[in-house]
């Protein structure tokens, strides 16, 4: 029997590129020894996107659809076509066809020589992006990397192809604020990367944004990792120590009747430390704010329809 291979796409407001992606993904298996299903996750669009899933799905049988109930997110998109998909190897890739499918072929060659997952990073920088963006995006990686447990290649995608050993897995994973570029490293198995440069978005624009990168770089850091946490304590120890420094200026000045003034940096040193005191507490309050809504134990998605007879 041929090897089906499991094509994952979400989709968020993506009405005019789903045609597209889906003859590409077609084109790019003519021809190849291998069965293949397209998943179209709706992710709470605004537009028709899963109006145009569902009208294509009814003369292709190998186009199967998932309509989230409202917008989840990116990662519990994928995490929603991971459980549902029933391929030997999966396909994770993006709508607007700046991963280019073709990449697919090599991805599956390096699967057959006997990695379980193959992900796909930047080699070029998104031509589509803008300057603060492409700068936040390098912090990013940057930031995630020194601050957490795993390490990310500077312009991993969500391009990849994972093994139906990594599949498993990955579904009985139940996390809240999935981040899968990193859960997807941290679980192992045999991984291999493979570069790519990016091609200019088909249709439409982006919307990521510098605020999305903070709010994920938050998710991947405190989801891996609690060097936040002891960076806190080494931050109150080293500021305590730097006050102790400052007792023998005190003395002195008090021994030698110098007048100690200076309103504005006594309100400058409350302002600093009460800053710092907020970001400490925020830390921490970011993880209590994960325990607590882990524990309502509530799914990463819910999906309205499906044509998809799940496993």
């Amino acid at each position: 029997m041929k090897k089906l291979v499991s094509i994952i796409i979400p989709a968020y407001n993506e009405a005019d590129n789903i045609p597209h992606i889906i003859n590409a993904v077609k084109n790019t298996f003519t021809n190849q020894i291998y069965d293949y299903e397209i998943i179209i996750i709706d992710d709470g669009s605004k537009d028709n996107s899963i109006d145009i899933a569902r009208e294509i799905s009814l003369t292709d049988l190998a186009v199967k659809f998932i309509e989230l109930s409202r917008n989840f997110g990116k990662d519990q998109a994928l995490k929603a076509g991971i459980d549902l998909a029933t391929g030997d190897a999966l396909v994770t890739i993006d709508a607007d066809m700046q991963h280019p499918p073709s990449l697919m072929l090599e991805m599956i060659h390096q699967w057959e020589l006997g990695y379980e997952v193959v992900y796909a990073y930047r080699q070029e920088k998104n031509p589509d992006a803008k300057l603060k963006n492409k700068i936040g995006s390098k912090l990013f990686y940057k930031l995630v990397n020194f601050l957490s447990d795993i390490n990310l290649e500077d312009g991993i995608a969500d391009y990849r192809l994972i093994d139906k050993k990594v599949i498993k897995t990955l579904s009985g994973i139940s996390e809240y604020e999935l981040f899968l570029r990193g859960m997807v490293k941290w679980i192992g198995f045999k991984q291999i990367g493979i570069p790519y440069t990016p091609a200019p978005r088909l249709i439409g624009e982006s919307t990521y944004q510098i605020k999305t990168l903070i709010k994920l770089a938050l998710h991947g850091i405190t989801s891996f990792s609690v060097k936040p946490l002891y960076t806190a304590v080494y931050l109150g120890f080293f500021l305590s120590f730097s006050s102790i420094l400052y007792i023998p200026y005190v003395i002195y000045s008090f021994l030698a009747n110098i007048e100690v003034s200076g309103w504005a940096s006594i309100i400058m040193t409350i302002v600093f430390f009460g800053g710092l005191q907020l970001i400490i507490l925020g830390i921490i309050g970011i993880y209590v704010g994960k325990m607590f809504m882990q524990t309502k134990n509530r799914p990463n998605y819910i999906i309205r329809s499906t044509n998809i007879q799940k496993k």
